[in-house]
């Protein structure tokens, strides 16, 4: 099992999620933006991927949907009634990017801090409400 396969099995055996670092978000360059996007997406795909064949035993899968659209690039992950999106929204020559979780509201828009943050967030999904 690979590291992140085990943190996955210590939270379902009872372990806490770590908290997600998020930071605010920021018009950033296009292809800044958007490379930062595609790399969290790859990342996003084996990490689910990891998570879904220990968390397959139990029933219950992440769900992971790509969202392209005009001026826009995103995914959700999604575990039972949660969901948390990022989403790469852009406008002339910069780009937002921003994090989207599913029952939390933000005064400003937030991003992960970095791509370590996605499995805290994908075990933040997956933890016990």
């Amino acid at each position: 099992m690979t590291p992140f396969m085990h943190n996955v099995q210590a939270l379902l055996d009872g372990e806490p999620a770590p908290a997600t670092g998020t930071e605010q978000s920021l018009p950033t360059p296009m292809p800044v933006a958007t490379d930062t996007q595609v790399i969290v997406r790859s990342l996003a795909e084996q990490l689910v991927s990891e998570a879904n064949a220990v968390l397959r035993a139990r029933g219950d899968v992440i769900s992971l949907d790509d969202v392209v659209g005009p001026g826009e690039l995103a995914f959700t992950l999604g575990y039972r009634d949660r969901a948390a999106r990022v989403q790469t929204v852009m406008s002339g020559r910069s780009a937002l990017v921003s994090l989207v979780v599913t029952g939390r509201q933000e005064e400003h828009p937030r991003r992960l801090t970095g791509e370590d943050e996605l499995q805290s967030l994908l075990l933040n999904l997956i933890a016990p409400a």
